[in-house]
């Protein structure tokens, strides 16, 4: 609402961010990653950069009996950039046993983002 009383609607604000002046949207993203098989489900939210104002970063949930590792990490990247276009793909993974989800079953990425403005403020 603004100082006369108008409501703007600003669209979800866990959703689409920007990085370096590109939209991103996280669901294309995420629906890449999860098409990997070592990837059971993924949650893409911005990592606030002193540099670029925030840079993309992806939390990934494995497959079982797949392990985290740099190679997987930098095969992820890879895989993204193949598909999509290259300020989409994820600057950092962070692997993590399971996502915050509602009890509708969709993800929380609000709980991830804020996760990652708390983590910047607290560091540097």
């Amino acid at each position: 609402m603004d100082a006369d009383g108008y409501l703007w609607y600003q669209g979800r604000s866990d959703d689409v961010f920007k990085v370096a002046g590109y939209r991103i949207g996280p669901s294309e993203i995420e629906n890449c990653l999860v098409k990997h098989p070592a990837v059971a489900n993924a949650a893409v939210v911005p990592k606030p950069d002193a540099e670029r104002g925030s840079v993309v970063k992806a939390y990934v949930v494995l497959a079982p009996g797949r392990h985290g590792d740099a190679a997987l990490v930098a095969e992820l990247q890879q895989h993204v950039r193949g598909q999509l276009a290259p300020y989409e793909y994820p600057k950092e993974i962070e692997f993590i046993d399971s996502l915050p989800m509602t009890t509708t079953g969709k993800v929380q990425r609000r709980v991830l983002r804020l996760q990652e403005e708390a983590r910047a403020n607290h560091s540097g």
